[in-house]
């Protein structure tokens, strides 16, 4: 995707405890149900609440454009061992400049189980051993610091927040900014 080539088929990733893939339409029931919670749809951008019907569908239709026309590089996020979907990770690719934006969700039965530590390590290994990105960036509510600290363990530096930026539910929330660059994952990725 990174300088113009576009992989045909998503691959599928593996982590100790994960299986990342591609959404499929058989997913859609699932991903309705599990980011259709409240407190997902409070923690990040784009997910609404009430998760409207077909809502899953569409997303995962774009998502699948996005890996053809290479603007998108979207997995779910499913246990290895019971196959039970977790959530989604993603890397919104911006390919003239080598760099993508990181996205995710975890539905609430999985919080606090390092499932999103883990799937985001395994996105940027592949975003910078695969893709050849120099940067990926990724942004939280100042409101969820739980998520600040998945970039920082990652190994995301923060570079700034971004003050009343988004307007969520009536409220106008900062954005907190973090990024790594390509040569500081070579130097101690986070394994």
């Amino acid at each position: 995707m990174a300088h113009g080539v576009v992989m045909p088929r998503p691959p599928v990733l593996k982590t100790r405890r994960l299986l990342l893939r591609a959404a499929e339409p058989r997913d859609a029931a699932e991903i309705r149900r599990l980011a259709g919670a409240r407190e997902v749809a409070a923690t990040t951008l784009n997910i609404p609440h009430p998760y409207p019907e077909g809502a899953a569908e569409s997303w995962i239709a774009r998502q699948a454009q996005g890996w053809q026309d290479g603007t998108d590089a979207g997995f779910s996020i499913f246990e290895r061992d019971e196959e039970a979907l977790v959530g989604g990770v993603g890397l919104r690719l911006a390919p003239d400049h080598r760099r993508a934006e990181l996205g995710y969700w975890i539905a609430v039965p999985y919080w606090n189980r390092g499932y999103c530590t883990e799937a985001a390590v395994e996105t940027l290994r592949f975003g910078f051993e695969e893709l050849a990105l120099y940067r990926i960036h990724a942004s939280h509510f100042a409101n969820n610091p739980a998520s600040g600290r998945v970039m920082e363990k990652i190994g995301m530096r923060h570079e700034g927040c971004r003050r009343g930026h988004v307007l969520k539910w009536g409220e106008f929330l900062d954005l907190e900014e973090y990024a790594v660059l390509a040569e500081e994952w070579r130097a101690r990725p986070p394994r």
